[in-house]
């Protein structure tokens, strides 16, 4: 146990990097979707692990998963055959409908593969990405994200990447050209606001990336897993890209990431991009846990038309399903009864939620804290909500009421 006399947030403070702007708030444990301080008092957790806590907290089949394989073999590098982690590829490809997977660690290291994987596949240097997008902040992946306070410490980034508005096909096509070997986008631009992709936008990127040549990378790392109400986000708008990358939640909180490689784009050649770590047994048993989460459904009525004219596929498990009624009904209600003297716009899709305030985000983040609820920003002046997907109508609902209530004393 730790020393509970110990002050352990002045302990990080001196002993951490200092690159995260902490909170006054110390989380020494999580259940479901509450988190709970070193006080016992608990939070509605509307952060939900920045996204990577779909299946909240101390999920019991991740919670088995990680035991009986922590017990058996943490660590083995794909220099050798594993059961585990072939058990979780061929389940994997199956749901997502892609053919082959590389298996990482990060949103960011995901990314970071899937620009080399179209340099090397197209033999060109040029990537459009889009403004407001986020991609991570490694070297590469940093090229592709938008907001200037991340990239311009560390100029110059890998060259040829060019950002254009998301949502607008005509500049989009403007800045298409021989040398571009890939667009590279977001379904719902997180970081950037909570933005989806307009009715029809992403399949018209598809067809002219696809006519130019370049290949069509999605960036799911933040939408994948049942977060906007399918399996992964891009299904709602009716697109097969040739390269998916995912992370996050894919292994319900154990550090896991992913690209997804079209059958288009086939094997990789030996030795052109490796891991340590990746598809270790650990995460790819965790990972196996999660999907049969998401995955799992009571439903035979797998055709169904549900709202907004999406028709779930058979992987759409119940969780995910209801991800998607819910994140509805509370968005819906939230624009009927949020104050107008304090929000311009709600946007998200599915249990991802963007409430755009008319001043600053950062009061309103610490008074949710002092009322039990904890939220995210998505720039100076959007709220964020990531609840787990297993949160109860119960949560979800007190903590909407919360957050009216906090908006309405906040303005």
């Amino acid at each position: 146990m730790l020393d509970t006399v110990t002050n352990w947030n002045e302990v990080e403070e001196r002993h951490s990097s200092g690159t995260y702007m902490k909170r006054d708030l110390q989380v020494v444990r999580g259940e479901g979707a509450r988190l709970f301080d070193e006080t016992g008092r608990s939070y509605i957790d509307l952060v939900g692990g920045q996204g990577s806590a779909n299946l909240g907290h101390a999920h019991p089949a991740i919670v088995g998963a990680i035991t009986k394989q922590a017990a058996e073999l943490i660590t083995c590098p794909e220099l050798f055959h594993n059961p585990v982690r072939a058990q979780y590829q061929a389940e994997l490809c199956r749901v997502s409908g892609f053919s082959r997977v590389f298996l990482a660690n990060s949103g960011t290291e995901a990314n970071e593969g899937a620009l080399k994987i179209a340099r090397l596949k197209t033999g060109r240097k040029g990537v459009i990405a889009a403004m407001r997008g986020f991609h991570g902040r490694t070297m590469g992946a940093l090229s592709a994200t938008w907001e200037k306070n991340y990239r311009e410490p560390f100029l110059p980034l890998i060259d040829g990447v060019v950002h254009v508005p998301y949502n607008n096909i005509d500049k989009l096509r403007e800045a298409l050209n021989e040398n571009i070997g890939a667009v590279f986008l977001e379904v719902v631009q997180g970081e950037g606001g909570v933005h989806p992709a307009q009715a029809g936008y992403l399949q018209a990127v598809q067809e002219l990336a696809h006519a130019n040549g370049s290949l069509l990378i999605i960036d799911e790392v933040q939408t994948g897993w049942g977060r906007t109400g399918s399996l992964f986000a891009h299904w709602q708008d009716g697109i097969q890209p040739d390269i998916v990358t995912v992370a996050k939640s894919m292994a319900g909180g154990v550090p896991m990431g992913a690209i997804l490689l079209s059958e288009g784009i086939g094997s990789l050649d030996p030795a052109t991009h490796g891991s340590t770590f990746g598809g270790n047994p650990l995460a790819c048993a965790a990972g196996l846990a999660a999907l049969g989460e998401y995955t799992k459904t009571n439903h035979r009525d797998t055709e169904a038309t549900e709202n907004g004219g999406y028709i779930h596929r058979e992987a759409d498990g119940d969780l995910v399903r209801r991800a998607r009624k819910l994140g509805d009904e509370v968005r819906l209600h939230l624009m009927d009864n949020a104050p107008e003297k304090a929000v311009r716009e709600i946007r998200g899709r599915g249990l991802m939620f963007g409430i755009e305030l008319r001043a600053k985000v950062a009061p309103v983040l610490k008074l949710l804290q002092e009322r039990g609820v904890v939220a995210l920003p998505a720039g100076p002046m959007v709220l964020r909500l990531l609840p787990p997907l297993v949160i109860s109508d119960e949560d979800m609902w007190q903590a909407t009421h919360i957050i009216e209530e906090t908006l309405n004393d906040a303005f």
